[in-house]
């Protein structure tokens, strides 16, 4: 099973972790330099929980955006 909403498609996406050096020209320095860079994942909040659909409960990964906004029904 893919690690993704089962609701909104919300799922992993991949990015770059930078590291810098140097002070900011806002605070007075001559800026920032990126000293290294290397990749990784963004993973979105995701609980198993069971839902009513259609009238019968399934299990399903959820991101807690959509069980904040009500747009599933828990089963209880």
């Amino acid at each position: 099973m893919p690690y993704e909403c089962g609701v909104c498609g919300k799922k992993t996406v991949f990015g770059n972790k930078l590291d810098r050096r140097g002070l900011p020209k806002a605070k007075g320095g001559v800026g920032l330099k990126i000293t290294g860079k290397c990749s990784r994942t963004y993973r979105p909040n995701l609980q198993r929980i069971r839902v009513q659909r259609n009238g019968s409960v399934h299990r399903m990964y959820v991101c807690t955006a959509c069980l904040r906004s009500g747009k599933v029904q828990k089963a209880g």
